[in-house]
């Protein structure tokens, strides 16, 4: 007796729909991976329509993610799942940031994605990315991220945190190519926020400034510590900002040289400022301008600078270009230790400490506080956007007034009893 088997042709052609994979619960297999199939809403439509996602190893990962999906669906925060990696989609981030951000920060963003960033996690998906493996970022280039294998400093990687978390957030809100931000769960190396450094007494302030007052860039040194302004700042003023009848200057902006080339742009907190001077620094100004202008005739028609006066930069070279920020910073620590060794062999008696040029801004803002100044005055002066700002960066210096309010609270009762 022949069975079943033995009947069966095997030259007939298998019929349509034997040994087709089935759908169980939105699960299904197709070939060597699983796949799951949810309903989604069009959000503009309101239409219903299937949506098939597969490529899962497993059937249990291809049910976990339609767990995943069908909650998300239910709440209206489902997300097409892509392959887009994290170096993909920084790279069209920056793009997208370069109209927003000044030259200077976006180069700065770009040189910590392509350093930092990129030869550690740019090859991963960037919907595949965890708050665990952001944290062991974190770890590495706190231990090993550095110049030989150095760590970096905590304060670099707070940086790196703060540009990934700016990113990983216009993933989620703007662009919509991921559900959460996995940056805000991750674990970053503690910092304490850095108070400046011991600052130059007065009396150093003006062993430096004398030094320096040899020098051609004499006044820049002297308005850095006299105005509390940034070196870009400085480096953009023109003799049109400066007022010296009503002695003050008007800083309108910044300048800075990236990849080469001069950028000019707004200030840091993108405002405007009208910052006071003294008598004698109207002084200093104005033999600074008559020197410049005795270098403007010695070149005559080699002169690089404006057409006409009041466009000429305050602080440029002789031959009336704009100075190279690296320039002011490198004459500093070359004026510093001009003082210290002298060529005829004087030794002083009190050596200059090290500082650099932003420190001359501490000392004006350090020096303002101590004397009483209003931090509202401060913040002025200094360009912050707030006196907050002023507050915790030189936290420092307000405690020590905080230990004379007392005092002085008492004299002012006493005084009038």
């Amino acid at each position: 007796m022949m069975t079943k088997t033995a009947l069966a042709n095997p030259e007939e052609p298998r019929r349509p729909g034997r040994n087709k994979p089935k759908l169980r619960d939105g699960i299904m297999k197709r070939g060597r991976t699983w796949s799951y199939v949810i309903r989604v809403t069009d959000p503009e439509t309101g239409i219903s329509k299937p949506k098939w996602v597969g490529g899962f190893p497993t059937e249990a990962a291809a049910k976990e993610a339609r767990d995943e999906a069908r909650v998300r669906a239910r709440r209206g925060e489902y997300i097409d799942r892509n392959a887009v990696t994290v170096a993909d989609y920084l790279d069209e981030w920056l793009e997208a940031h370069a109209v927003e951000v000044k030259p200077k920060t976006l180069a700065d963003y770009r040189h910590l994605i392509d350093r930092h960033v990129k030869p550690n996690i740019g090859g991963l998906r960037l919907q595949a990315v965890r708050p665990g493996q952001i944290t062991k970022l974190y770890r590495d280039l706190i231990t090993t991220g550095g110049r030989r294998g150095a760590g970096l400093s905590p304060r670099t990687v707070s940086y790196v945190h703060a540009v990934l978390r700016k990113a990983f957030g216009d993933a989620v809100l703007v662009d919509q190519l991921i559900p959460s931000n996995p940056v805000e769960r991750a674990k970053r190396p503690r910092m304490r926020r850095p108070e400046p450094g011991k600052v130059w007494t007065a009396a150093e302030l003006r062993a430096f400034l004398k030094v320096a007052g040899r020098h051609r860039l004499a006044a820049f040194f002297h308005l850095a510590a006299y105005t509390g302004a940034r070196r870009g700042e400085l480096l953009n003023l023109r003799w049109r900002d400066v007022d010296l009848d009503g002695a003050s200057i008007h800083i309108k902006g910044s300048a800075a040289f990236i990849a080469g080339e001069r950028i000019e742009g707004t200030t840091k907190s993108g405002r405007s400022r009208v910052v006071s001077i003294d008598p004698g620094t109207v002084d200093v100004l104005k033999a600074h301008r008559k020197r410049q202008a005795a270098d403007k005739l010695k070149v005559g028609e080699a002169w690089k600078g404006a057409d006409k006066v009041t466009d000429d930069f305050v602080f440029a070279t002789g031959w009336g270009e704009p100075i190279h920020p690296d320039t002011a910073t490198s004459l500093m620590t070359t004026l510093i230790k001009a003082h210290n060794e002298p060529k005829d062999g004087m030794l002083p008696a009190e050596p200059l400490p090290h500082a650099r040029l932003h420190d001359l801004r501490h000392i004006h803002a350090t020096t303002l506080l101590l004397a009483g100044v209003p931090v509202h005055v401060v913040a002025a002066r200094l360009g912050h956007a707030d006196p907050s700002i002023t507050l915790r960066v030189y936290a420092h210096v307000i405690s020590e007034q905080l230990v004379e309010a007392a005092a002085i609270f008492a004299q002012q009762v006493e005084g009038a009893a």
